[in-house]
This record gives C-alpha cells, structure tokens and sequence, in this order.
C-alpha cells in the first residue's frame, strides 16, 4: 500500500500564518497537520505502507521536505517529495507523484482531518471517504444505489443531485489504471472549469467496469481558515483525551490548567488560567495571561493578555502593560 498526499497550495485563506510555512504543516494540538492525517490513515489500513508520497511547492523549501520525511520515518516507511509548480487541478496534483500510481494506493488531499471507524477492504475497486453536508454546491459530490455502489460523481452542482460530499480521501486498488485516465484528461487537455479533475478521471473508471463504495467518516475536520482551525483543534483536543500524551510541561507557577490542553516541551506558564482547547508549542512562555481556546506555536511569549479564539505563529511576541484607571460612578469600559 502507497500513500500520496497533494500538499501543494499556498494555503491562503490561512495567511499570515502560511507566509512562513505550507498550511499542512500547521500544528494542531501538537502535531502538524499532515501528520495527524497520515497517522489516520494508517489506522485505517491493515497492510504495511511501503511509502509516503508528499506533492509539494519546491519553494517549501529543505526545512518543510526534512519534517516530512521524519513524519515518514515514525510511521516506519519511506517519505518521495514530488513537486507540483503550478495549480491544474486535483487530478494533476496526483499525477505529479506518478512514480507512487502502481498496486494499491490511497490519495489523501492535505487539508482536512477526519474521525472514523472504517477499515478500508482492499478487494474494492475503489473506496471515496464521503460526508453529508448541508450545502453541496462547493463541493465533489456522489450518488450511490441500493446496493451502497457509487453511481455518479458530480463536481461543484449548483442543483441538488446528492448531499454526500467527497472530502478528499481516496483508496484505489489499482494505481496504474488511475495514472492512465489521468494521463488521458492530460494528454487531450480535458479540463473542468480549467482544471483537470480527478472526478473525471474517475467517472471514466467508472464506465470501464470499477465500482467505487463510500467510505462515511464519523467527523470531518476542515482546516481552510483561522476559524476552521481553531474549532478542529478544540476537536482533536477532546478525542484525544486518554489516548495522547497531551501535557509534557508540569512544573508551572501559579497556574491553573483547564483541559484539555496541548503544552509543549519546555513551556513556561506564570499566573496563567490555560484552557480549555489551548495547544502551546515547544519553547512559549505564557506569563499573567488568561488564554482559552487558541493555537499557539513554538518560541512565542505573551505578557498581560487576555485570548480567546487566537491564533499565534512562532516567535511571536505580545506584551501589553497593566492600565492605570480612575473610574467613576456608572462608568462602562469595553473594547467593542
């Protein structure tokens, strides 16, 4: 079994926090979100993983390919870097890691988390991770029969056909019939809506006799913005509690923890109410400060804050001083 993750958008709906690094390197509850992707992954296979394959910007640069390949290697399989330079659509994205399109694969696109207690059957044709949705006019969509097989993918429908919305993860059991329709849509310039889309190539699977099955998740977890990361690692926060290692700092002074809580290596807390749903990276000292439901990453310090719904980058500083006030009768002071 193979994996390829496409990873290589600027992530911009994400910035100021992907100016430094690509969006599926920002942690969430500890662990860059890549890794807690491949690590889902890998619980949902029974068969060993010969290698990873990561479709990257080579402007990433040396530092992002390294962290890769360390998630690989603690996964105990090999890490490819493949580079995608321009953005043509999903199924360019996959083809640009065409070495890895052979035997059994999974196709995992990079920006989303997700909860489920499927174990992939590798005698399908096809499984197609799926979720309902309120609104499937933004997304990949497909129809299913009685007999639980997917009949039709739909990209994007602006009239309802189906409320089960593809989320980006794929299984294929045979790679190198995949690389070829996509080297069809390529090869005769077949774009959608100007890109190439896997959902083509994998109608035309469809019609030379592969039946695809859905595969539901029981959460799915979208990474896009600030807010949507926010709310993710509250969630994997709360499923993670009894599972992980969430604190590793714990001599603090005068402070209080609320869980659940990520705190890296080496954190400094001094008259701080923490939590709940924080994750303080390795190296941030948190002084006089009340901090709940926020991401704060590696080397920040914060002095005399109040956060809620934050999200801090690394070496980030944020210092306010204590105000001086003399306040009379019925007097009201907000920030709105």
């Amino acid at each position: 079994m193979k994996i390829i993750i496409p990873m290589a958008g600027w992530g911009s709906r994400l910035r100021p926090h992907t100016l430094t690094i690509p969006k599926p390197m920002v942690p969430i509850a500890g662990k860059p979100i890549v890794q807690r992707l491949v690590e889902g992954l890998v619980q949902a296979v029974d068969e060993k993983i010969e290698e990873i394959n990561f479709v990257i910007r080579e402007e990433f640069g040396q530092a992002t390919e390294e962290k890769l390949k360390e998630v690989a290697r603690d996964l105990n399989t090999k890490a490819i870097i493949s580079y995608q330079d321009s953005p043509e659509g999903t199924a360019h994205a996959i083809y640009c890691a065409k070495e890895s399109l052979n035997g059994p694969v999974i196709v995992a696109f990079a920006d989303t988390l997700f909860r489920t207690d499927f174990k992939i059957d590798s005698e399908k044709d096809g499984v197609i991770w799926v979720n309902k949705v309120e609104d499937p006019k933004a997304f990949g969509v497909v129809k299913v029969n009685d007999d639980d097989i997917i009949t039709d993918f739909v990209e994007k429908p602006q009239e309802f056909v189906s409320d089960l919305a593809i989320i980006g993860i794929y299984y294929f059991k045979d790679g190198e019939a995949l690389k070829e329709e996509i080297e069809y849509l390529l090869d005769n310039k077949l774009r959608e809506k100007g890109e190439y889309q896997l959902t083509d190539a994998l109608e035309n699977l469809k019609r030379k006799g592969a039946k695809f099955v859905p595969g539901e998740v029981i959460e799915w977890l979208d990474c896009g913005n600030k807010a949507a990361c926010i709310y993710t690692n509250e969630r994997v926060l709360e499923n993670a509690q009894g599972k992980e290692q969430l604190q590793f700092s714990k001599e603090f002074k005068n402070t209080r923890i609320i869980e659940p809580c990520f705190i890296g290596e080496d954190v400094v807390l001094e008259n701080v109410i923490l939590g709940p749903h924080v994750s303080v990276g390795k190296g941030s000292v948190i002084k006089n400060s009340i901090v709940k439901n926020s991401i704060i990453q590696t080397e920040t310090s914060i002095n005399g804050v109040i956060l809620d719904k934050a999200m801090l980058g690394n070496k980030v500083e944020v210092s306010l001083k204590p105000r001086d006030y003399s306040l009379g009768d019925y007097t009201t002071v907000n920030d709105d």
